[in-house]
This record gives structure tokens, C-alpha cells and sequence, in this order.
């Protein structure tokens, strides 16, 4: 070969390896943008518009079903894992399944395990297992995303001594810290934390399916307590809860061992959230605040876009875009 063919040569690869970069970058920032897009709108096709739909096939755990969302494209997908929240259908369940499909279309392989407890609102701390199963069957490091009362079992699994080198950041929509914090804004609608105060009117079958569903985790005064729907009397139970009551919602409690999770901690949280107040992503921030990132917004209400809301709010809408675009490269 010629000196000056090698010379053009050698000036095209080091084109390439200086334009790759950004042309990757700028990739990632238009996945991040239509992701949020597509969240934030319910369902407005940007996203899969620009992509092709991922491949789902079973995935084999142990102890619960679970399937993986595979990202279609040259490039190899990012491993997840995705907690959901409540889902009587579990893995199943219409809207978790959007939810992986439109993670996998961004670039991840999604794994979504059912959650045994969460599909009929029991809360246990055996939910957990499923979380730690599915981020033991992933290759390398895995991002952890954890819905609303799904973030319980995602952040306990990420802080769990088996899986927690294999995970690389963990994103809480939603979620909650202290589950008897939670369970007072459940029965009684108020929620609190340092100087931010205040109370939700909920409908009282919420309360009723609560308590059906875990009748067997209370004992019988504390059961007749809370069935008697009366909030004061609610409180003044979990202001000094029994102590087999108090052992079973700290060990519950992600503020628990927030300590103990090693990786980055993204904590996305709406600011009017009527299932699960955002003073529980405060209290969170608060007890682990090193490589924690906070992101309170009006453009959630809970775990979906908020209805109504204009595209006005621009540093909501960048906020997210960073978190998004971050998982993307985490």
C-alpha cells in the first residue's frame, strides 16, 4: 500500500474513533427522549416507532414465573431486572408488560419476575427471593428498577450480600422507605417527614383489601384496631406497634439496609402521589445520601405520566431525561 493511501487510511480510523462516540451518544439521547415521551404520554408511539418490538420468551427461576423482553437490534441489550408494584396478573399483567416492552425497545433485556405477594397486596418479605433469582440468572451487571410497593422487594434484593456486586444502579418509581411510614398513609392518610406534612383521602376498600390480604400477618387486637377504621387509634398502633408487628414491617423496611446497597440510587418520585406519599424518596435520600440522586417532578402522578400536565415544565422533563438517559449508559 501507497504512503498516502495509508496516510487517508489512517486519517479515516481516527475519524471514526472520534465521531463513534458522539454518534453513540446522541443515539442514547434520542432512545432517552422518546422512552419519556412514550412514558409520559400513556402510550404515544414514539419510541416504537423507532424501533422494533423486543422478543419475549419464559425465563426460568426458581420458586416463581418470569419472562425476559429481549432487545431487538445490532446492539446488545443492557441487562434489567423490573420489580413491578401491585399486579394481580403479575408478570402477566397488561401493564407490565408495556412497561418491559417499552424498557427493552430503549436497549435493555428486561427480566420480570411475578412477585407472588404483590399480585393480591400482601406484603412479605419472602418477596424478595424472586428479585435476587432473577438478578442471579443475568450476565454482568444489572440495572434493578423497582414500581411503587415493588421497590421494597427491588431495593432489600440490592442491598442482599448474594446479588449485590451484580447490580450497577437501582431506580425507585414510586417507592417507598419505612413500611410502617407507608402503612400509616395507607390507613390513615397522613404522611410526614422533617417539615413536610400532610394527609390524602383514600377510599376506605383500599384500606379493607389491605387488610384482608395480610389478616393472618396482624394479631387480633391489632387486627379489630385497624378494621375499626379509626385513624387516630391507626396511628397511636403504629406509634408502638406489637413488638412481632414491628419486626415484620422492618424487616420490610428498605431504610433498613439502605446502607448496604453498593450501587448508584436513582429515586423518581411525583410530588402529588396519592398511593405512595414522596416524602418516603426524602426519608430514603436521606438515610443513604452517597450516590443517591432525588427526583421529585409534577410530570408523575404515582407510576405514570400525570394527566393534564403541559410540556411547560421543562426542568421536570430534563430531570427525567438525565435519569434515562444515565440507565441507559449505566
Amino acid at each position: 500500500m501507497h504512503q498516502p493511501e495509508v496516510a487517508r487510511l489512517a486519517a479515516l480510523v481516527l475519524a471514526l474513533v472520534v465521531v463513534a462516540p458522539v454518534v453513540c451518544a446522541a443515539r442514547t439521547a434520542l432512545l432517552a427522549g422518546a422512552f419519556l415521551v412514550e412514558f409520559l404520554t400513556r402510550g404515544r408511539p414514539v419510541l416504537s416507532m423507532l424501533t422494533d418490538p423486543p422478543t419475549r420468551r419464559p425465563l426460568a427461576l426458581p420458586g416463581t414465573a418470569a419472562d425476559l423482553y429481549l432487545h431487538a437490534g445490532l446492539d446488545a441489550g443492557r441487562p434489567l431486572v423490573l420489580a413491578h408494584g401491585f399486579a394481580p396478573e403479575g408478570k402477566d399483567d397488561p401493564r407490565v408488560r408495556d412497561a418491559a416492552g417499552l424498557l427493552a425497545r430503549a436497549g435493555f433485556d428486561v427480566a420480570v419476575p411475578t412477585i407472588p405477594g404483590l399480585t393480591r397486596g400482601r406484603l412479605g418479605s419472602e418477596d424478595v427471593e424472586p428479585v435476587v433469582g432473577a438478578l442471579a440468572a443475568r450476565d454482568g451487571r444489572t440495572v434493578l428498577v423497582g414500581v411503587s410497593v415493588g421497590a421494597g422487594p427491588a431495593l432489600l434484593a440490592a442491598a442482599d450480600p448474594r446479588v449485590r456486586e451484580r447490580v450497577s444502579a437501582v431506580l425507585s418509581l414510586g417507592g417507598y422507605a419505612s413500611a410502617v411510614e407507608v402503612l400509616r398513609f395507607w390507613l390513615t392518610g397522613a404522611y410526614a417527614y422533617e417539615g413536610v406534612r400532610g394527609r390524602v383521602e383514600h377510599d376506605p376498600e383500599l384500606v379493607r383489601m389491605f387488610l384482608r390480604a395480610n389478616a393472618d400477618r396482624l394479631d387480633p387486637a391489632s387486627r379489630a384496631t385497624l378494621e375499626a377504621a379509626d385513624r387516630e387509634a391507626a396511628g397511636r398502633l403504629l406509634d408502638a406497634p406489637p413488638p412481632d408487628l414491628r419486626r415484620y414491617l422492618d424487616a420490610l423496611s428498605p431504610i433498613r439496609v439502605a446502607s448496604g446497597i453498593g450501587a448508584r440510587l436513582i429515586l423518581v418520585h411525583g410530588r402529588a402521589d396519592s398511593a405512595v406519599p414522596y416524602t418516603e424518596s426524602l426519608r430514603l435520600a436521606a438515610a443513604r445520601p452517597d450516590r443517591t440522586t432525588l427526583v421529585l417532578v409534577g410530570l408523575v402522578e404515582h407510576v405514570e405520566g400525570a394527566r393534564g400536565r403541559g410540556w411547560s415544565e421543562a426542568r421536570d422533563l430534563f430531570a427525567l431525561w438525565r435519569v434515562m438517559y444515565a440507565l441507559l449508559g449505566a
